[in-house]
């Protein structure tokens, strides 16, 4: 897959018309999580693409809209919780056999572009010939574009209308379902409920955060439980709790490493096996801590019962599984340590419970 990495402004104010891209379909949007909503988008363009012996290509904005405009207000965390870093989200388009992501700057010259001026950029600067959008697609200066605006300027467009659980693909019984929108902000309020059978459905996959181990404060080691501080590349995360994890390492290439913890494990503390191959178990704790009174720092920390190993600077992607409760403030270090004991006990005990 290529990635481009695109300052549309930059290019407007250019008098170069050259191209970039092949001739393509594209798609514009968030992507927030690649759920079967954008699942179906991707799709549709695929085919839509397949039919006019074009290429398929999707445009996504860094940073998202919305988090441009908290960051307006000096206030960042306003804005909706991301469900998929742009790293996370550009592995997972190229799974999809998506030839190329433009990933745009959205500034303030940007959201600036009037409509017409969008529509020269992905004629005359992208090689964009059709496009799939949603039926409620708006874009340029003040959202006066949209689908008719691109069709009345001479370029095609496949609108696909509003994916629900129902219309999903994989979903064999619905009778039982509701007849919900599925969308980046339905997961995120499933999520802060802990509802990660759902949000496996609506994302045909488990949810999972990857990021790489960087130091922390060492506050788990003083209460015997040293943890894994993972990056978590966002302002703040879609959840939050304790939960039940399984882990993999990561290479540069975004490919689980076979045996990677056995590799690092010292004196034979390879711990608990985790529910995919290659991987380890652990008890994560995801928010803001509480009872470390550090109320503005978001973590993700996982904890891996009975290994020992040094896991600094490895890339880890965090499968959540079970969720235990909802993060707890306790009045002393004392009173956190015996609740993070007991978390360690019950989910270790659940984690058993999965094999039989």
């Amino acid at each position: 897959m290529k990635t481009i990495f695109l300052d549309l402004a930059t290019i407007l104010a250019g008098k170069s018309r050259s191209s970039l891209t092949a001739d393509s379909v594209l798609t514009i949007g968030n992507f927030d999580g690649v759920h079967l909503g954008h699942q179906a988008m991707l799709k549709q363009l695929q085919q839509s693409a397949s039919e006019q012996q074009l290429q398929t290509m999707v445009m996504i904005f860094e940073p998202q809209p919305r988090e441009y405009f908290a960051q307006l207000k000096s206030d960042p965390s306003s804005a909706p919780a991301r469900l998929t870093s742009q790293d996370e989200k550009l592995t997972l388009l190229a799974k999809f056999g998506i030839d190329t992501v433009v990933v745009a700057k959205f500034d303030e010259a940007f959201r600036s572009l009037s409509a017409s001026e969008f529509a020269d950029i992905l004629v005359h600067h992208l090689n964009v010939k059709s496009l799939v959008l949603g039926d409620d697609f708006k874009f340029g200066h003040d959202r006066t574009g949209d689908s008719e605006f691109l069709r009345n300027y001479g370029l095609p467009v496949t609108n696909l209308h509003t994916i629900t659980d129902t219309h999903a693909a994989g979903v064999e019984d619905s009778s039982s379902l509701e007849d919900k929108r599925i969308s980046s902000t339905r997961i995120r309020e499933l999520l802060a409920q802990g509802d990660l059978n759902t949000v496996s459905r609506l994302l045909d996959r488990d949810y999972t955060i990857t990021g790489k181990v960087v130091g922390g404060d060492k506050i788990g080691r003083t209460l015997d439980f040293p943890t894994a501080n993972i990056e978590l590349n966002r302002v703040r995360p879609a959840l939050h709790g304790v939960y039940g994890v399984d882990v993999v390492i990561l290479d540069e290439a975004g490919e689980v490493i076979a045996d990677a913890f056995s590799s690092l494990a010292n004196d034979r503390k390879v711990g608990v096996a985790g529910l995919r191959p290659n991987s380890l178990f652990g008890t994560a704790n995801i928010g803001i801590r509480p009872s470390v009174d550090k109320p503005h720092e978001w973590r993700l920390e996982v904890f891996f019962p009975e290994f020992s190993g040094n896991l600094y600077d490895k890339t880890l992607q965090v499968r959540f599984l079970h969720y235990l409760h909802d993060e707890r403030k306790y009045e002393s270090l004392e009173a956190l340590k015996a609740g993070i004991q007991q978390d360690v006990i019950d989910l270790i005990e659940w984690r058993r419970n999965q094999d039989q």
